[in-house]
């Protein structure tokens, strides 16, 4: 599995979802964004922080095994 890590900001204009079970308060919880050929990860209360990048087949393989 390929993945990056970078620090944003993106260029891409990213559309970012976190999951429904997320509470009001945030929490620890996680937000997805698909993007051109990859889809991209990063901790819901560090917005401007790391980003990590992976191919969407290992996202897909990930959401399998969860």
């Amino acid at each position: 599995m390929n993945t990056t890590e970078s620090s944003p900001p993106i260029t891409l204009v990213l559309t970012w979802r976190k999951s429904s079970y997320s509470g009001a308060e945030g929490g620890d919880c996680v937000e997805v964004a698909a993007g051109t050929g990859s889809v991209h990860i990063r901790d819901s209360k560090a917005m401007t922080g790391p980003v990590v990048t992976v191919s969407p087949e290992a996202w897909a393989d990930f959401v399998t095994h969860a």
